[in-house]
């Protein structure tokens, strides 16, 4: 029987010694640093860098969250694709605020946006579906996002189904898949530091430009 392990949690920690963020650091406008930092994240092998948590509220404002690839970046805005008909498209039709959050923990940093959710146009979202592998495109048709279902092998009698109906044929884009453009107006940049000492930046729109503060950690 294998041993059983006990964690005493509550003394689990470590120092964080990758370096301090600094005002000299920082960027006028915060998605010149993200880029600096996504793509650090890159060089340094971190498994999925652009993967992000999403937080939305259903309609009791209990929070959920779940882990969605960033497919684009530009100016205010972040893009993510998904399934119009999943839960966390549920929530966003009902309260459209969201909180996306990269955890890169390998480099003692995480950056939190705060925004506003809005779909896609039909254009942008077929742009980029046709441009997915073939699987992914098809795994699109198969999956009802959230919904419950008995046992894996449905998703995968259906995989096959689907595979075989567009083996010879372009896949057309579901009328339930599509995208978000989130546009933000507060960015959050965390620098972990020994002692606890943490560094932390908040970028906030005011009128016309970003204001930037210093947060005690």
């Amino acid at each position: 029987m294998a041993e059983k392990i006990k964690l005493d949690i509550a003394n689990l920690r470590r120092e964080y010694t990758q370096g301090g963020l600094r005002r000299k650091d920082l960027t006028d406008q915060p998605l010149v640093l993200f880029d600096r930092w996504l793509k650090q994240a890159y060089e340094a092998k971190i498994a999925d860098p652009t993967a992000m948590c999403v937080a939305t509220v259903d309609n009791y404002v209990q929070p959920y969250q779940r882990i969605v690839l960033l497919k684009h970046y530009d100016k205010n805005e972040l893009i993510f694709y998904t399934n119009l008909s999943s839960r966390k498209a549920q929530h966003i039709d009902h309260n459209n605020k969201v909180s996306l959050l990269f955890p890169w923990y390998q480099l003692d940093r995480q950056v939190c946006f705060l925004g506003e959710a809005e779909k896609l146009s039909s254009l942008e979202v077929i742009k980029y579906f046709h441009s997915r592998p073939k699987d992914s495109q098809i795994v699109a048709w198969v999956s009802k996002q959230s919904t419950k279902i008995s046992a894996r092998s449905i998703l995968e009698h259906k995989f096959l189904q689907q595979k075989q109906k567009f083996k010879n044929r372009e896949i057309p884009l579901p009328s339930f898949w599509g995208g978000y453009r989130v546009r933000f107006h507060s960015v959050e940049f965390w620098q972990g530091g020994t002692k606890r000492l943490h560094d932390r930046f908040l970028y906030q729109w005011q009128y016309d430009h970003w204001h930037i503060d210093r947060l005690a950690p």
